[in-house]
């Protein structure tokens, strides 16, 4: 990969790092011990975000951003649905690791070249 490609996609390594932030948060934050969902699912998605935003650092491709940007969501709405969102703290550091994630995921993809081509090619950009 060129550095002029890597300049283009910081937004993988951004991603990159707040997936890693988000699997040592269980370690760092104050994570309720009766609440192992919460537990279990910053470190599953920690690392399944670390693991595609490296696959797109190094090989970008728009399937790596979309499921980015479905785990940034699912880490939106998780507090509620697995039943942590008592925990203030550990609520409000998924939503913003999940808005961040899912917002860096989405630039990526639409600062894409294919993508960018796709939408003029369909007129939904200009």
């Amino acid at each position: 990969m060129d550095s002029k490609n890597s300049l283009k996609r910081w937004q993988d390594w951004g991603n990159l790092l707040i997936g890693a932030w988000l699997f040592i948060s269980t370690w760092v934050m104050p994570y309720p011990s009766g609440m192992p969902n919460a537990t279990l699912n910053a470190q599953v998605l920690g690392a399944a975000i670390v693991i595609f935003a490296a696959c797109a650092v190094y090989m970008p491709r728009v399937w790596e951003e979309g499921l980015n940007t479905v785990l940034g969501i699912w880490m939106i709405i998780s507090p509620w649905v697995l039943q942590f969102s008592s925990s203030r703290t550990v609520t409000v550091n998924a939503v913003i690791v999940g808005l961040l994630v899912t917002t860096f995921a989405i630039w990526a993809m639409v600062r894409d070249q294919k993508v960018e081509k796709w939408l003029v090619e369909h007129h939904m950009l200009h």
